[in-house]
């Protein structure tokens, strides 16, 4: 039996970097991934792909409609869809091949196979060539997880899908029905939308990407509406029926019932923990109510020395909590006091415009009862916005009303994936309204948004 200090089932951005973590602080590590490539859902069929197609997809629609006003003019523009899908595989296989080569850098094992936990301690490795146990100091469980099926829209790979799948047409469908307004149903609906697909998105919930403050939601929908978008909110898929080469769902919503036909239906109604493939509840892994593995403010299990992150447990299911979390366990198990501020987890929807937010919404700080101030700065009128052809989108501050501390940020417009940055930090530090508005942004920039609007909330903003 092989002996190793930390043992990780599961090379998702979390178990990877739990393991190079976990390596670089001198524990003895082996990483265990049931699949052909490492990177987990992310980098293979999730994050990484997900973004290549949204920026090829952007490209095409700006030669297609948006560079005139920059008196460019392109005649006859085509779409190469072979090309573009081929690039998307080659940016997941650059980053997927890298992988092996971090693990080899850190001296940490990679073992293919099915990774089963047996109690405290022990693990087995059941691959190709047969089983191989373990003995681990501690145990990581990273397994990620898959996506959720609707009852009436069971998945057939074809007709009705996940987003595995929608990241990999050959052909562009002419009528697309996205169940979910998140961020996958969003993202996936911008791509085909842009690349010629009529795009229906139906949310069972009265608006889009409901994890987000409601102003900057409605912010976001306009802007998604007046790029070519459909909306049915309120409205429940009941029903779904395949018919050669297309399917009719049944929609229930304000109006009552009606019928929608499709080419495709793609359902991105979130995902659900990954815990039937390493054998955990056998082994006594207590799950919760929502069936994530249930842990202590340690990432503790109920099995003594096993440890959970990601996707598994409670939070957001996003790749860079994941990281942390799995940073967090590896420090913990070298002794060290691992820790993540989940009040500075970043949340983006990289559509076009982008949303991306960090903290309370204003509707939770008002739940909360806590005094409050809110600054806005809106895109249309900052320079660098201007010359980007970008003037779409605000940036939200909010603060509290007596400490000044900053309790949440958020922003819909161009860029706001890297802006976003900026306010993460801020709040990592504890800063106020007043730190980001005292602090030198280079201008012309997108940035000065953010100053503007922390500035706004003191009623002092400049150019708003």
């Amino acid at each position: 039996m092989d002996r190793f200090d930390f043992v990780v089932i599961g090379a998702g951005p979390g178990g990877y970097v739990a393991a190079i973590r976990a390596a670089q602080l001198g524990l003895r590590t082996a990483l265990v991934e049931k699949d052909a490539t490492l990177g987990g859902t992310c980098l293979n069929v999730g994050c990484i792909p997900s973004k290549a197609l949204l920026e090829s997809s952007e490209q095409y629609h700006l030669a297609r409609h948006g560079l005139g006003v920059h008196g460019v003019r392109c005649a006859d523009v085509t779409l190469d869809l072979t090309t573009l899908m081929a690039r998307k595989g080659a940016i997941v296989k650059q980053l997927t091949d890298g992988i092996p080569l971090l693990m080899k850098k850190h001296k940490v094992k990679v073992l293919r196979g099915v990774g089963l936990l047996r109690g405290t301690g022990r693990v087995t490795v059941r691959g190709a060539d047969g089983e191989q146990d373990l003995e681990a100091g501690a145990v990581c469980l990273a397994m990620g997880s898959v996506p959720m099926q609707v009852p009436s829209l069971p998945f057939d790979g074809r007709a009705i899908v996940s987003s595995t799948e929608a990241l990999s047409w050959g052909t562009v469908p002419g009528r697309l029905v996205v169940v979910g307004a998140g961020a996958v149903g969003l993202e996936l609906g911008s791509v085909w939308s842009r690349l010629g697909a009529s795009v229906t998105v139906v949310e069972m919930l009265p608006r889009i990407a409901p994890f987000a403050d409601a102003q900057m939601s409605s912010v976001l929908e306009r802007a998604l509406k007046a790029g070519g978008l459909a909306f049915r909110l309120e409205t429940k898929v009941t029903a779904a029926t395949v018919d050669g080469d297309g399917v009719t769902v049944t929609l229930h919503g304000p109006k009552g019932e009606e019928t929608l036909a499709s080419d495709k239906v793609l359902v991105a109604i979130g995902r659900q923990p990954c815990t039937t493939t390493a054998g955990i509840v056998e082994a006594g892994v207590a799950l919760d109510e929502r069936g994530r593995v249930r842990t202590d403010e340690r990432y503790l299990t109920s099995v003594p020395g096993v440890y959970a992150i990601g996707d598994l447990v409670a939070g957001p299911m996003l790749a860079h909590k994941a990281e942390e979390e799995g940073v967090a366990v590896a420090e913990i198990v070298a002794g060290k006091p691992g820790h993540v501020n989940y009040g500075a987890i970043p949340n983006v929807i990289y559509t076009a415009p982008e949303l991306a937010c960090v903290g309370l919404t204003e509707e939770e700080v008002k739940q909360s009862g806590a005094p409050y101030r809110v600054g806005k700065s809106l895109f249309r009128v900052n320079g660098r916005a201007k010359s980007l052809a970008a003037e779409e989108g605000q940036v939200k501050v909010i603060a509290h009303a007596e400490t000044d501390r900053l309790l949440g940020v958020h922003i819909v417009g161009a860029r706001a994936s890297d802006m976003i940055a900026e306010a993460v930090m801020a709040m990592e530090f504890k800063a106020s309204a007043e730190d980001l508005a005292r602090t030198s942004h280079a201008h012309p920039t997108l940035a000065e948004i953010l100053k503007e609007a922390a500035l706004a909330v003191d009623k002092r903003s400049i150019n708003g």
